[in-house]
């Protein structure tokens, strides 16, 4: 089994490469580290950080430093983090794992970027009344889809193992901003609805598919103006699937299929330059429909899909990819994402069982969240699981 943990560029620039990798190969004991290569905003707590505890991450941040020349002329492009201060840390990390003997795989946040979203509002998704969600970018945008092909084929150049694909694909209206505020009750139908991307790119491909676009957003906008204005409307159960006559469901699945060929497309990219893609599905089967997500199309489409195994049990670990396997994941073609912190393990027997239950399985690769989240005493929690 393959093994590797997630980190921050941040965690190798503070620590230095010696401390940093010493602790992934002679405390954790993995076979590799998946860096993120673009990331979100965030506010973090760092236990063992030499430099600082609190630290905060800068709204779509790249962390290499990017080629020039094939970005010319290009709107969206990846802005390098300040961080960076003129080092670019993917290229002292690939150096040191082609020392070290390890795997370098490239953790990028494809969608979910607020510094190009709000610098680009075009680019990002729109909802049923044209308003823009600025944390984001859409799939079916050609100016994203292109960004998201040149920035597979500029990790390339670092000798990364595989691509992590985070955030390919649409968001829900709470996917998280800073003081984010809902003062009413909503109901789920409402924020499900708020969140469907009805800019004139996804019309366009959903009008291709035979779908009704427009027909479709005026019905959303009539539902959700009847649920905002009422807040009994706003507490009904509705069935989406049967909105504006069942076109509502073929407007979703026309958006799985734009998700679907953008990954395609990114996958074969990728194996152009000797990399895998796999495509990162947090939530797991049930919960991706309005975020595009379609399991069995993925499945075949690229070359893995990785989930979050973060339960405190290795039953619960079990039931998860037993149903990613009902919706035709199987397996051998995954990656999950354990963490070996105290809100998941009370020590490495648990993450040991946790790991067991993934061999029988026959999952082949598992990772460990988050390097620099973590105390110590967990990268030693995992050297003593996977040594076990």
């Amino acid at each position: 089994m393959q093994s590797s943990v997630l980190a921050f560029a941040t965690d190798l620039l503070d620590e230095g490469a010696d401390t940093f990798f010493g602790n992934l190969a002679d405390r954790a004991g993995v076979g590799g580290v998946t860096l993120a290569s673009v990331y979100h905003q965030a506010r973090d707590v760092f236990p063992h950080n030499p430099r600082r505890v609190v630290r905060y991450l800068e709204p779509g941040a790249a962390y290499f430093r990017p080629d020039p020349t094939r970005w010319a002329g290009r709107r969206l492009a990846p802005v390098p983090s300040t961080a960076l201060d003129g080092r670019d840390p993917f290229a002292e990390a690939a150096e040191e794992a082609r020392r070290r003997g390890l795997k370098l795989h490239a953790w990028t946040v494809f969608c979910h970027n607020d510094r190009l979203g709000f610098a680009h509002p075009d680019c990002a998704p729109a909802n049923a009344f044209g308003d823009r969600h600025l944390t984001e970018l859409c799939p079916a945008n050609p100016e994203v889809r292109e960004y998201a092909l040149t920035l597979v084929a500029e990790l390339a150049r670092y000798g990364v193992d595989a691509i992590r694909a985070e955030s390919l694909h649409f968001h829900g209206l709470r996917h998280g901003y800073h003081h984010e505020r809902y003062f009413e009750e909503l109901g789920p139908s409402a924020e499900a609805l708020l969140g469907v991307c009805f800019c004139p790119h996804c019309r366009a491909a959903a009008t291709g598919a035979g779908v009704p676009a427009d027909e479709v957003a005026e019905a959303v906008r009539t539902e959700l103006r009847r649920r905002l204005a009422d807040e009994s409307a706003a507490a009904e159960p509705a069935d989406l699937s049967a909105l504006a006559d069942g076109a509502f469901a073929a407007y979703v699945d026309a958006s799985a299929a734009t998700v679907t060929s953008l990954a395609a497309e990114l996958t074969e990219q990728a194996r152009r330059h000797g990399m895998r893609l796999s495509f990162m599905d947090g939530g797991g089967p049930g919960t991706g429909w309005l975020s595009g997500i379609d399991l069995p199309a993925l499945a075949q489409a690229t070359d893995q899909i990785e989930t979050l195994g973060y339960a405190k049990t290795p039953e619960a670990v079990r039931e998860k990819i037993a149903a990613f396997a009902l919706h035709g994941v199987h397996p051998r073609s995954m990656a999950v994402i354990l963490r070996p912190m105290s809100s998941d393990c009370d020590g490495p027997e648990n993450l040991a069982a946790k790991i067991a239950v993934l061999r029988r399985l026959g999952v082949p690769e598992v990772e460990f969240y988050n390097y620099g989240l973590m105390r110590l005493s967990s990268l030693d929690r995992i050297g003593a699981a996977l040594a076990g």
